[in-house]
C-alpha cells in the first residue's frame, strides 16, 4: 500500500483501546470564561457538555459553579441576583443560597425552627460543581456533587506553563473568548490543521495565491488517551527552528514556533463544548523573549499594543474567515454518520494531525461529545441566515464587560461628535450671515449683489471644515460600534 494510500484511508482499528481506557470527557477541567470579562454583579448562564450552568460571584471574591437551577421550583438560577450578603438569590420565591450550595433562607416558612428543618434536607441544596481560578480563567469540572468535588482535587487543568514561571521575559496578550456555531470537533479539526491558515485567512495570515506551500507534519508526541498527541510541520522557513502542534484533551490546543535566534511564541487555544453545534473559545498569545530581550513574531496584527476591546472586535475579522464553512461542515458531516475516516479523501501529509484527531475521538473517546441526557443531543439544522452566523454581540459582546463599557463610550462619543457638527454648522452659517449683513451695511454689495461676492472671513471655514470632520468622525465611530454586533464576510469579496 503507497503512502498515500494509508492517508486516504487510515487504518480505523489500528489505534483501538479497550473499553476501560476510554477517555472520560466528564472527569475534567473545562475553561469557562475570562474572569476579567465577567461582570461580578450578577449571575451568568452557561452551558457545559449540553447541562446549564451558572457563574457567579460570592462577598468573599471567589467565583462558583451551580447548576442552573432552583432546586424549590426548577427555575433558572442565572435569573435571580446576587445580594450583598454574597448569597445567590432565586428571583422566583427568593429563596438564597451561599457558594456551598447549601440553603439559608426560605422566607416563606412558619417559623425559623421548620425552615432550619428544610435547610438541613439535602433536597433544598442547589447542585454544585467544582471550580476554580487559574492564570485569568475560571474553570469547571464536568460533573457536579461530593464525588466529584474529591476527583477534581487530583487533576491539573490544562494551563500554559509559561505563564507559571513569573518572569519578565514572559509577554502575555489578552484573553478573548467567543461562542461559535460549530461544535468542539470542528474547532479541534480546524486547529489541527494549518494547511488552511493562509487559504481561509486570506490577507491577514498570509495570501491563498502564494503561502500555501507543501509541507508534512510528523508525529512529535505518541499518541495517549489523556494526553492526547502532537506534531512538528517540515520543512520549516529559514527563520523557525521548530513549529508544534500540541493537542491536548479536553480542550486545549497549544500552538508553539521556536525562531532561530531564540525565544518562544505560542498561542494557546481552548475550545469548550456547550451544547451540540457550538463551543466556546478561549485564547491568547504568549511570547518567550530570548536572550537578547527581543519578542518572536505573533499572529498578524493581533500581537501589536491595542485596547482590550479593539483585539475583542478585530478577532471577528480573523474568526469569521472561517466560520460559516465550518458550520456548515458540520452538518454535512454528521450524514456521514461518524464516518469521517471514510467519507473524507485526504491524499497530502497536511491532513495527518487531523486525521489523528479523528482517529483519537473514534477509538479512544467514544466516537463524540457526550452531551447530557438534558439537552437535546441532535444537531440543530444548518442556519440558512448567515447573518445570524456573524452575530458578534450574541458570540462575545453580551458576555464582555470590557467591549459593553468600550461600545457604550463609543456611542455617546458619536453623539457628541454629531451634535458638535450640528454646531458647528450652524456657527458657519452664523458668520456668513453675519458677513454679508456687515457688507451690506458697509455697502461694500447691495441686496442684488450674489451673496458669494463676500468673503465670509477664516472663522466660516473654519466652522465647516469642524463639521465636516466632526461628522466623518461620526460616520467612523457608527461603523466602529457595528462591529460590536456583527461582522458579515465573504470569501468571494475577499481580493
Amino acid at each position: 500500500m503507497t503512502t498515500e494510500s494509508k492517508l486516504q484511508k487510515p487504518d480505523n482499528n489500528s489505534d483501538r483501546q479497550p473499553e476501560k481506557e476510554q477517555f472520560q470527557w466528564t472527569k475534567q477541567w473545562y475553561p469557562v470564561a475570562a474572569i476579567e470579562f465577567l461582570d461580578p454583579t450578577r449571575p451568568h448562564a452557561m452551558q457545559l457538555l449540553g447541562k446549564d450552568i451558572v457563574l457567579w460571584r460570592d462577598n468573599t471574591g471567589k467565583w462558583n459553579c451551580f447548576a442552573d437551577v432552583c432546586p424549590h421550583r426548577l427555575v433558572p438560577l442565572s435569573e435571580g441576583r446576587i445580594e450583598s450578603d454574597g448569597t445567590l438569590l432565586c428571583a422566583y420565591h427568593a429563596w438564597r443560597f451561599n457558594s456551598q450550595g447549601k440553603c439559608v433562607s426560605i422566607p416563606q416558612s412558619k417559623d425559623k425552627e421548620i425552615e432550619a428543618k428544610n435547610f438541613a434536607n439535602p433536597r433544598s441544596c442547589a447542585v454544585v460543581y467544582p471550580s476554580q481560578e487559574r492564570q485569568g480563567l475560571l474553570w469547571v469540572w464536568g460533573e457536579p456533587g461530593e464525588k466529584a468535588q474529591v476527583e477534581s482535587k487530583l487533576k491539573k487543568p490544562r494551563i500554559i506553563p509559561e505563564l507559571e514561571e513569573k518572569s519578565d521575559r514572559v509577554v502575555k496578550t489578552t484573553w478573548s473568548h467567543r461562542d461559535l456555531p460549530y461544535g468542539w470537533e470542528l474547532f479541534m479539526e480546524n486547529v489541527c490543521d494549518p494547511a488552511h491558515v493562509s487559504v481561509s485567512h486570506h490577507g491577514i495570515m498570509g495570501s491563498r495565491y502564494g503561502d500555501d506551500k507543501y509541507y508534512d507534519m510528523l508525529p512529535l508526541r505518541e499518541m495517549s488517551t489523556e494526553d492526547g498527541f502532537a506534531y512538528e510541520i517540515t520543512p520549516l522557513p529559514g527563520n523557525v527552528k521548530q513549529a508544534v502542534h500540541d493537542f491536548q484533551p479536553p480542550c486545549h490546543m497549544r500552538i508553539y514556533s521556536e525562531p532561530q535566534d531564540g525565544g518562544k511564541f505560542i498561542l494557546a487555544l481552548y475550545a469548550t463544548p456547550t451544547r451540540p453545534g457550538w463551543c466556546r473559545t478561549i485564547g491568547c498569545q504568549v511570547f518567550v523573549k530570548n536572550d537578547a530581550g527581543k519578542i518572536p513574531k505573533g499572529l498578524a496584527f493581533f500581537a501589536l499594543p491595542m485596547p482590550v476591546w479593539l483585539s475583542h472586535v478585530l478577532g471577528s475579522l480573523f474568526v469569521h474567515q472561517d466560520l460559516v464553512f465550518l458550520h456548515y461542515q458540520e452538518r454535512i458531516l454528521k450524514k456521514q454518520k461518524n464516518r469521517w475516516l471514510e467519507a473524507v479523501y485526504t491524499p497530502n501529509p497536511q491532513d495527518k494531525m487531523t486525521i489523528a484527531l479523528r482517529q483519537w475521538l473514534a477509538n479512544r473517546a467514544g466516537g463524540e461529545v457526550p452531551w447530557s441526557e438534558e439537552c437535546d443531543s441532535n444537531l440543530p439544522p444548518a442556519e440558512l441566515d448567515k447573518r445570524k452566523l456573524f452575530d458578534t454581540w450574541t458570540m462575545h459582546t453580551k458576555d464582555c464587560t470590557t467591549c459593553q463599557d468600550a461600545l457604550k463610550n463609543i456611542n455617546r462619543l458619536t453623539r457628541l461628535s454629531f451634535a458638535g457638527a450640528i454646531l458647528a454648522l450652524f456657527m458657519a452659517i452664523f458668520l456668513d450671515s453675519r458677513s454679508i449683513a456687515i457688507a451690506v451695511a458697509s455697502k461694500q454689495i447691495d441686496l442684488t449683489s450674489s451673496i458669494f461676492s463676500v468673503n465670509p472671513g477664516i472663522g466660516f471655514w473654519l466652522s465647516l471644515l469642524g463639521a465636516i470632520l466632526l461628522t466623518a468622525i461620526g460616520l467612523s465611530l457608527g461603523k466602529l460600534s457595528k462591529l460590536f454586533y456583527i461582522y458579515e464576510f465573504s470569501h468571494s469579496d475577499n481580493d
